[in-house]
């Protein structure tokens, strides 16, 4: 292909191409957490390829945009759990910023979550035990002290669903010191 039939050639690929679920916005739990956990299920349901994994968005220390796919190690009421070594481009630039974003994508449910907040590091156990749950070919060659699992306390949420005919959905939750608000907004953005 020629690098003039680049964006013939992309316009012409298929997009969209899954089957989004029913979408009851009538029926939204108060927290995200419990919507986020339906969906990802769903998703491993629907026979997504590794829905656990997640595109993590961090800033280098030039305010440059960094990002790389891991996998999600947990998520509850504390945030969006993630790990990786401190001394890794990931973790110095989380050290540096200690802000993130991650974005979910299940193809097969035209679906996408987008979570957005600031990160803090787990404590000393619960960081060497997610090491421990690490296959022996994982551990090796790495340095337990060095292993660090963080979360991500999220501020803002967005659900998206995808529609053949663009007029997609997208709820975005945002935390206050009140709690979690959750909004229909335009999906154009």
């Amino acid at each position: 292909m020629s690098i003039d039939s680049v964006a013939s050639w992309l316009r012409a690929q298929p997009s969209l191409a899954g089957t989004a679920p029913e979408f009851d916005l009538g029926a939204l739990p108060h927290e995200p957490v419990p919507l986020f956990v339906a969906w990802i299920e769903a998703a491993a349901r629907a026979g997504a390829t590794e829905p656990h994994a997640a595109t993590l968005a961090t800033v280098d220390a030039a305010g440059l945009p960094d990002a790389r796919t891991l996998i999600l190690k947990d998520v509850d009421e504390r945030g969006w759990a993630v790990a990786g070594e401190r001394s890794s481009r990931k973790g110095r630039q989380l050290a540096g910023n200690p802000a993130a974003a991650l974005n979910f994508w299940w193809q097969p449910l035209v679906r996408a979550v987008r979570v957005q907040g600031s990160v803090r590091e787990a404590s000393a156990e619960e960081s060497a035990a997610d090491f421990a749950a690490r296959s022996a070919a994982a551990r090796e060659g790495r340095d337990e002290a060095d292993w660090v699992l963080w979360r991500i306390e999220a501020s803002r949420i967005e659900f998206w669903q995808g529609a053949l005919d663009r007029r997609h959905r997208r709820v975005v939750y945002s935390r206050s010191d009140d709690g979690w608000t959750h909004e229909l907004v335009d999906a154009a953005g």
